[in-house]
């Protein structure tokens, strides 16, 4: 009996909204997470209740307090600080679209819509109500990526908005597509190629678009890196190549029926070249740093990169960790990296004092399979990661030793390939198709 009253002092702090006056709590060591928010939901009276997690020396508290103590050797005369955080509801599933191959590629950038891309080299729109908007060939073989190129909104004509997208593909190409949506039901949306971005001899990993939409970055399995403008040229600006009958029959295809292209050919604005093994992701810095440019490769590196002048300034070398994905947090001092290896690393990307680093990862998100996608939201301390283990993780930064939420999507061993966090919602692609779950609302959506 006498060691249920033991009790511990502890010192409450948050980054949230609700904050309590500084001072000391006698809290008993048997209290778990359930006992302490019920604590600071009465001690700040709140109205409507919020329910808390709690994190000790950066970990997630799932024990009660003596536990937690006993397992890190934890004096009981020693004072706990103690944070909380507003707990994560459980992800629900809004919506399972499934698809005729692998979907590589989502975006839920536009509001009212999704954007998906896929394996048959088709890009897809869909509506909230799960409506199928627009079907349309964009590539030859496999698209790798797909982004919105933000403020490109214009009209048109009369009755469609038009919006501009970007994809990459293994057909060694990148493309600009023109989407027009209608404005009433009697009309239908309408896709147009309008420039094909020709530089790379392997297939296009990626293609990212900063935050105005007047430049993108691809990637490539021949290690380089491209940076585009996105003006339509008048005309081309890399020659077209004399074409066989096969690819007579692509172009029919993609063009609708004629050989005759919609599109114009164009040439990078610059070429980056560092990395000595395919690059999987490139990606800007965030809103008002994008001169710096992120990348991440099989040669187990992740660079910066000085965009006006073209030049590699820092190089973070791993130990055989191929990369396959890469994100920033919103405050731009992390850079997260997936790897084959089942981990994402964190690497701290501020201004170092060498152009050249070795393993300087402030820690690790460990998976059970590798993980191949990641979406960062508006806080610094939240991601999103989706694994070749079908599984979709919710990741506190403050916490890494575990998920604070996971979910499965479909059934069985279907790969997770590509993730996209918006507006509290995830919406997942892979070898199971597409699917849209509700997840913690992501505040500066």
């Amino acid at each position: 009996m006498a060691s249920s009253t033991v009790s511990c002092s502890v010192v409450f702090t948050t980054q949230t909204p609700y904050p309590l006056p500084s001072q000391k709590y006698m809290i008993p060591t048997s209290w778990k997470r359930f006992h302490l928010s019920q604590l600071i939901n009465k001690a700040l009276t709140l109205v409507k209740p919020i329910p808390f997690d709690f994190l000790v020396k950066g970990e997630l508290l799932r024990t009660s307090l003596g536990e937690w103590c006993t397992e890190n050797n934890i004096g009981e005369e020693e004072t706990l600080e103690v944070e909380y955080i507003e707990s994560v509801m459980p992800p629900q599933k809004m919506s399972d679209i499934p698809h005729d191959d692998w979907v590589s590629s989502v975006s839920c950038q536009m509001a009212g819509y999704f954007y998906t891309a896929s394996y048959d080299g088709y890009v897809r729109l869909f509506d909230y109500s799960q409506e199928l908007v627009l079907s349309a060939p964009a590539h030859s073989a496999p698209i790798t990526s797909l982004c919105s190129i933000p403020e490109s909104k214009f009209i048109g004509d009369e009755d469609k908005s038009s919006h501009l997208i970007a994809t990459s593909s293994h057909d060694l190409c990148a493309q600009i597509t023109r989407i027009s949506l209608p404005s009433d039901s009697t009309s239908k949306s309408e896709s147009k190629a309008i420039a094909r971005l020709h530089l790379h001899t392997a297939p296009v990993s990626s293609i990212a678009s900063n935050s105005t939409g007047t430049h993108l970055l691809t990637s490539s399995w021949d290690t380089l890196i491209g940076v585009w403008d996105t003006t339509v040229p008048t005309s081309d600006e890399v020659p077209e190549p004399l074409i066989n009958e096969r690819e007579r029959k692509k172009r029919r295809k993609l063009n609708g029926g004629t050989i005759e292209s919609t599109f114009k050919r164009k040439a990078p604005t610059m070429v980056l070249k560092s990395h000595t093994d395919r690059v999987s992701r490139v990606v800007f810095g965030n809103p008002g740093s994008e001169s710096t440019v992120y990348s991440c490769g099989f040669d187990s590196t992740v660079r910066l990169w000085d965009v006006e002048n073209g030049v590699c300034t820092r190089t973070i070398t791993s130990s055989e960790k191929p990369f396959v994905d890469l994100a920033l947090n919103s405050d731009g001092h992390t850079a997260l990296a997936a790897s084959t290896d089942r981990t994402v690393t964190l690497y701290d990307v501020r201004e170092a004092s060498s152009n050249h680093s070795i393993s300087t990862s402030s820690g690790s998100l460990v998976h059970t399979a590798t993980p191949s996608c990641l979406s960062t939201g508006a806080t610094p301390h939240q991601v999103f990661t989706g694994a070749y283990d079908g599984v979709v993780r919710l990741w506190d930064l403050r916490s890494m030793k575990s998920a604070i939420t996971s979910f499965k999507a479909w059934d069985g061993m279907k790969k997770v390939l590509s993730i996209d966090w918006k507006r509290g919602m995830v919406g997942i692609g892979g070898e199971g198709g597409f699917e849209v779950w509700k997840v913690v609302e992501d505040l500066h959506s």
